[in-house]
């Protein structure tokens, strides 16, 4: 293949480091019967390696995409234009901290967020309580997804273009950070 996706993710962990990040974990999935290609990657920021945020990179390239992708590389002198956005791949960014004891107002966390992730990284915020048995006390979850859809044109060849996003990313991160012991800690 003309595109090599797995250097292409080595050179996005190592951007990571570069907006303040340590990479903990990487998993390269391949689905046998279509060749979708997943990779997932766990990371931290810098200031924060101890815990207690979790934040999981995850990136999913379905083969008809790529395919589709090298077939407009081939038939183009330079990097082939993406002006309707056939070749946009999504990089979910996943947000998870230990069950909280205080919750957030989840309306003025989203609002929080929103504003941090601007239009190039819609935030989702989301919380879950859970209980295992009816005597038992619940947890409650709370779940932050953000998205940045990125022509694999950009991805490839102009992989500065992520620049932002991590910057976005890593200053959701930190919100989190600074926020996390109120909202873990025993009222």
């Amino acid at each position: 293949m003309a595109v090599d996706l797995a250097s292409t993710v080595t050179y996005l962990k190592d951007h990571a480091m570069e907006h303040g990040f340590h990479v903990h974990d990487e998993r390269h999935f391949v689905e046998t019967y279509t060749l979708r290609q997943s990779w997932e990657i766990d990371v931290h920021p810098a200031e924060a390696c101890a815990g207690p945020l979790d934040l999981h990179i995850a990136l999913d390239v379905n083969p008809r995409l790529l395919l589709s992708f090298e077939d407009a590389l081939n038939a183009s002198d330079g990097i082939p234009e993406d002006e309707d956005g056939a070749f946009e791949v999504t990089f979910f960014f996943n947000w998870s901290l230990p069950p909280l004891e205080q919750s957030p107002d989840i309306l003025v966390l989203s609002a929080e967020l929103a504003g941090i992730g601007g239009i190039d990284l819609p935030i989702e915020v989301s919380s879950v309580e859970t209980m295992a048995a009816l005597s038992d006390k619940g947890d409650r979850l709370l779940s932050v997804v953000g998205a940045a859809k990125r022509s694999l044109a950009d991805v490839v060849f102009k992989q500065d273009s992520l620049c932002d996003v991590l910057d976005r990313v890593h200053e959701v991160s930190m919100y989190m950070v600074e926020h996390a012991d109120e909202w873990t800690e025993q009222p």
